[in-house]
């Protein structure tokens, strides 16, 4: 079938974002931003500043749950169901029927949301420690988990749990005072979905086009260019995206952020688009500081180390860390275990997300943590052993996390000899920390020192002996944080020398609270 454009813009959905718009005609582009101290150029948005609310909150738990999710078989289902040597081509066949026939559109319904208890679950991740949530608002999926003005048929609303799901985990997160953000994985929809408009390769079904082909369902798949995009190798660029869809991209995110005014916004990769999300991240600013007396109180996120060089965001590293104290805030988002629930997925034990979270802390950083959901939106017996671990030694450590600030060096042991470079998708090229690595924060007067494991005898901490490279000054005390008995030590040239305690409390480690005179 030919189609011509008047009925492309139609059937991707787009009549609705084409209201008063000219951008997507290849006219000059329609990028209403709300006023405010920003405009959507480098030059003004090299202004902004990351706010004390995000530098001190240092810890965020993340919902990254939608209807691939609900099929409970690992990342990137909606892409990858098209993928004919792919395992979640071969599951989806051998559960819903080959994809010329029941598609990705068919099986959002299964999410169902049925035990799903948000006010629960954000009682939990408080108690836990975070101080900001965050829930996916739209993967790469093009299933928008809001009541969307623009995607009216594929939104969380429309099928699947027929629920706002991010209007209900906003509510909740407010209700426990904790900053809201969402994330968006949508701009590069255009070109990751366009497996669905290809065919198998081989077989008895070779050739038969999948039901992403169908004009019917474009709002969901897209047109797209399926000989360019419909690769196995993923393009994460801007290249060849056409301006209807970058249009279409900027409505969709500045109708988020009217309906739902997030703290926080992440964007899967870079800025995108250039003019557009110079225009998206100004109006997500503007309309914060309408809310807060002229001053931004928003977070945006970018993977791009470009973007936020000067002002603009903040830096994010996926499942990565920094190699040392970092001069700007920036963020580390990783997961527990797959992005996207997988049955029978082995989970990050409690030690070795609070590893990272010190470990990022001192180096002036955040962790974001996702906790993935299952159809149902009820965390597994799994996932609530490492929930319960975090939660057990935040409870006793939390002073040296929040609020803190990198010290002169950000840690100290034999993990620190093995140089990993900065940049994503490194974390588990990190060595496992041991009782004889150190990690610092400090606060004030206080220099918190964590002995990353259970010490079996005396402590040394070298760093802050008298003579040390660090020239720490005179100590004038030192406690050991959840422990009310007087602390035995002593400061010296070799170090800050601490007597044992006896059984460690924490497996995971334990904080000692350093005062300087």
């Amino acid at each position: 079938m030919r189609l011509t454009r008047r009925d492309t813009l139609r059937l991707m959905g787009y009549a609705a974002a084409m209201a008063g718009t000219k951008g997507a005609l290849g006219e000059m582009a329609d990028l209403p931003v709300t006023a405010g101290p920003f405009k959507g150029t480098r030059e003004s948005l090299g202004a902004y500043a990351v706010p004390d609310w995000f530098r001190d909150a240092k810890f965020g738990i993340w919902a990254h749950w939608g209807p691939q999710s609900a099929i409970e078989d690992g990342d990137w289902y909606a892409r990858n169901m098209y993928m004919q040597d792919s395992r979640q081509y071969k599951d989806h066949v051998a559960r819903f029927g080959h994809p010329s026939k029941v598609g990705y559109k068919d099986v959002v319904d299964v999410w169902t949301a049925d035990k799903w208890d948000p006010d629960h679950l954000m009682s939990l991740y408080k108690k836990a420690g975070a101080k900001y949530f965050v829930s996916m608002g739209v993967h790469h999926d093009n299933f928008d988990l809001w009541n969307s003005k623009y995607q009216p048929r594929w939104n969380a609303v429309s099928r699947g749990p027929k629920k706002d799901v991010v209007g209900i985990w906003q509510k909740a997160a407010q209700k426990q005072g904790l900053k809201f953000g969402v994330s968006e994985h949508l701009w590069i929809s255009y070109k990751w979905f366009a497996t669905s408009h290809g065919s198998d390769a081989t077989g008895p079904m070779a050739g038969v086009p999948y039901d992403g082909i169908d004009p019917k369902f474009a709002d969901l798949y897209h047109v797209a260019n399926v000989k360019q995009f419909a690769k196995e190798k993923l393009d994460f660029t801007d290249d060849d995206i056409t301006e209807v869809w970058k249009q279409h991209w900027f409505n969709r995110m500045r109708d988020l952020v009217s309906n739902y005014q997030p703290d926080l916004l992440y964007t899967d990769g870079h800025l995108p688009f250039e003019e557009y999300g110079l225009a998206m991240v100004a109006n997500l600013y503007n309309e914060s500081a309408k809310r807060n007396g002229g001053v931004t109180q928003a977070v945006y996120n970018s993977k791009r180390e470009q973007d936020c060089a000067i002002g603009t965001c903040l830096l994010d590293r996926e499942r990565g860390v920094s190699d040392g104290v970092w001069p700007n805030p920036w963020q580390t988002d990783t997961c527990i275990g797959q992005w996207h629930y997988n049955r029978g997925q082995k989970y990050k034990s409690a030690k070795k997300v609070i590893d990272l979270l010190v470990d990022i802390v001192s180096k002036n950083g955040n962790l974001l943590l996702n906790f993935p959901l299952p159809a149902s939106g009820e965390l597994d017996a799994d996932e609530m052993k490492t929930l319960d671990g975090i939660t057990a030694w935040m409870a006793v450590n939390n002073e040296g996390i929040y609020a803190s600030r990198p010290w002169k060096i950000h840690g100290d042991g034999p993990a620190m000899k093995v140089v990993v470079a900065t940049g994503n998708f490194n974390e588990d090229k990190k060595p496992d920390l041991t009782a004889q690595d150190v990690r610092f924060t400090m606060k004030g007067k206080d220099v918190f020192a964590f002995v990353m494991g259970a010490p079996t005898g005396d402590v040394t901490i070298a760093p802050l002996g008298s003579s040390s490279a660090q020239q720490p000054g005179k100590i004038a005390n030192v406690t050991l944080l959840g422990y009310d008995d007087k602390v035995e030590w002593t400061q010296d040239a070799a170090g800050l020398k601490v007597k044992a305690m006896g059984k460690p409390m924490s497996e995971i480690g334990v904080t000692y609270k350093v005062t300087m005179a």
